[in-house]
C-alpha cells in the first residue's frame, strides 16, 4: 500500500517545492502525509463540490493546483461553507496537497502546458529564470564506516544526478588527530597522537534536502567530531523561471488567434485588450493564473499578444496604451493541468507499482458564467 508521503516525494521530484515562490501556501494542506492510498483525484481547486465528488468516489487523497487553505483559519465555525469543507474531508479520511507556484515554474509543467495548448514553439521563460541551489559533502569516514555512510547518504537523498541515483566519489588518505583530555575517541587513545585511514566521501544533493543529508550523516559517523566540508556549487541546479514566450508557425490576424485560443481552451468566451484588433501576431507571451502585472517581461520580450488571466480594469488600461494585445481566458484556463496531472501520476504509479487509481475531477470550479 502507497502512502501520500511517497507520492508526494515523487512529485516533488518533477516540481520541488523550493521552486515555488516565497508565501506561497504550497504543500500538505489537511491530512496526513502517512495517510494509505487507492485512488486518488487531481484538480484545479478544492471546491465543496469537489471535495463531495471525491466522496462519492471514495478518494482518499485530493492533489490540487490551487491551495485549499490561502487564509488562514480563524474560527472553525462550521456555518462557514468552507468551514463545513473542511470538516468533510477530516470525516472521509481524505488528505489534501497542493502544488501552486512550483508547477507553475517546474518545466513541463503547468505554463508548458499552455504554451503547447496555444500553438507555441522554441518556447523560453517569460520571466528571469532562477537556479536551484544545490550543495556538495565531502566527509571524512574510517573505512570500515565507509561503505554505510554511503548507502546512508543515498538514502537521504544525496547524489541523486537525472535518471542515476546513490552517486559518489571516494579518495582515500590518512587522517590525523591527537584526542585531548575529556575526548572519547572511537579509534586512537587520549593524549597519543593518531593516524587512521580514511575514505573521503564527496555527494551533491540540492538544498531543500541539505537538512536531511547532514542528519544522515551525523546519525551514521562513529567519530564524536566529524571533519567534512560543505560548500555550494553551480551548474547542478534545474533553471526555473515563471511563463513562457514561444512562436505561432506562421503570423496570423489577432481575431484568428483569439478565436484560436477560445476552441485550444474550451472556453464560452474571454476577454480581449487591443488598441488594434487588425494586427497580426506571432510571437506568443502566456502566463498562467493571474499574471497582469508581469505584463512588462511580455513588452521587454517582443511579444505582439500576451495570455493571461484576472487582468484589471487600470491595468488594462496601460496596457492597452503601450499596444501589447492582450487576451484574459480567465484564471479558470489553468484547468488544462487535470488531464497532465492525471497523465503524470498515472505513468508514475506503474512505474512504482503503486497500484492506485488516478481520476481527475470533471466539475467545472469556474465562478463565472458568460450570458
Amino acid at each position: 500500500m502507497v502512502k501520500v508521503k511517497e507520492i508526494v516525494q515523487r512529485f516533488e521530484k518533477f516540481a520541488p517545492k523550493a521552486i515555488a515562490e516565497k508565501n506561497d501556501p504550497i504543500g500538505l494542506q489537511l491530512g496526513s502525509l502517512e495517510q494509505e492510498v487507492t485512488k486518488m483525484m487531481v484538480t484545479l481547486d478544492v471546491r465543496p463540490e469537489v471535495v463531495t465528488e471525491a466522496i462519492a468516489n471514495k478518494v482518499d487523497f485530493i492533489f490540487a493546483h490551487h491551495p485549499a487553505l490561502f487564509i488562514p483559519i480563524k474560527s472553525f465555525d462550521l456555518a462557514d461553507p468552507q468551514n463545513a469543507m473542511y470538516a468533510e474531508l477530516i470525516k472521509h479520511g481524505i488528505t489534501v496537497y497542493a502544488a501552486h507556484t512550483n508547477l507553475d515554474n517546474a518545466n513541463g509543467g503547468m505554463n508548458d502546458w499552455l504554451a503547447k495548448a496555444l500553438g507555441l514553439s522554441q518556447t523560453t521563460s517569460l520571466l528571469p529564470t532562477r537556479e536551484q541551489t544545490w550543495y556538495k559533502l565531502a566527509v571524512f569516514t574510517p573505512l570500515e564506516a565507509a561503505k554505510a555512510m554511503r548507502q546512508a547518504l543515498a538514502k537521504a537523498g544525496a547524489g541523486h544526478l537525472g535518471d542515476y541515483a546513490g552517486c559518489s566519489y571516494s579518495l582515500t588518505g590518512t587522517g590525523r588527530f591527537l584526542p585531548e583530555a575529556g575526548a572519547t575517541p572511537y579509534i586512537g587513545t587520549v593524549g597519543e597522537f593518531t593516524e587512521v585511514k580514511e575514505e573521503k566521501i564527496e555527494v551533491v544533493f540540492p538544498s531543500e534536502i541539505k537538512d536531511n543529508v547532514l542528519r544522515a550523516m551525523r546519525a551514521n559517523h562513529p567519530y564524536e567530531e566529524i571533519a567534512f566540508d560543505l560548500y555550494q556549487v553551480e551548474g547542478l541546479g534545474q533553471k526555473t523561471g515563471m511563463g513562457r514566450i514561444g512562436m505561432l508557425p506562421k503570423p496570423m490576424p489577432l481575431m484568428d488567434y483569439v478565436a484560436f485560443c477560445k476552441e485550444r481552451l474550451n472556453l464560452k468566451g474571454l476577454r480581449l485588450v487591443a488598441k488594434d484588433q487588425t494586427k497580426l501576431v506571432q510571437r506568443v507571451a502566456v502566463l498562467g493564473g493571474s499574471g497582469a502585472k508581469f505584463y512588462p517581461f511580455a513588452l521587454k520580450k517582443g511579444a505582439d499578444v500576451y495570455v493571461t488571466g484576472d487582468v484589471s480594469y487600470h491595468t488594462a488600461h496601460d496596457m492597452y496604451e503601450t499596444g501589447l494585445a492582450v487576451i484574459d481566458p480567465g484564471h479558470h484556463f489553468e484547468a488544462i493541468c487535470k488531464p497532465h496531472l492525471q497523465t503524470l501520476f498515472t505513468e508514475w504509479q506503474a512505474e512504482n507499482n503503486w497500484g492506485i487509481e488516478v481520476i481527475a475531477s470533471r466539475l467545472t470550479t469556474d465562478p463565472f458564467e458568460y450570458i
